[in-house]
């Protein structure tokens, strides 16, 4: 999809390596896991916890401009949504090819809406 991803935390290389090699799932990831120990990328994108030091479960979204797409937030007894992320991205690049509006509930292979800015209120 022309994409790249990254899983980021604010746990050590170490801790990363062992994740991966213990757990079944985490032993499938196919992206790198990148260390964030010293926060400068959780603050950057404002998920970073203070008081506990670590950031907060967040998909962020950057688009090839390098503004962000979006950014979700997630508290931490809810799991992601993977297959919401992927809709999520689809969606992205859709309106950004088609230059159409992408209506709620959007799945690929659904039409845009027309951001004519011409037709406001005439339908």
């Amino acid at each position: 999809m022309n994409t790249e991803v990254l899983g980021i935390s604010t746990d050590s290389v170490f801790s990363h390596k062992v994740f991966k090699d213990v757990s079944p799932l985490a032993g499938k990831v196919q992206y790198p896991l990148v260390s964030d120990r010293n926060h400068m990328i959780s603050r950057a994108y404002r998920v970073l916890d203070v008081f506990s030091g670590a950031s907060v479960r967040a998909t962020i979204i950057v688009a090839p401009d390098g503004f962000i797409a979006s950014k979700l937030i997630y508290p931490s007894e809810v799991g992601r949504n993977a297959y919401e992320i992927l809709r999520l991205v689809q969606a992205l690049q859709f309106g950004e090819q088609s230059q159409s509006g992408v209506p709620a509930n959007w799945l690929p292979g659904m039409p845009g809406l027309n951001m004519d800015t011409e037709n406001i209120g005439r339908f």
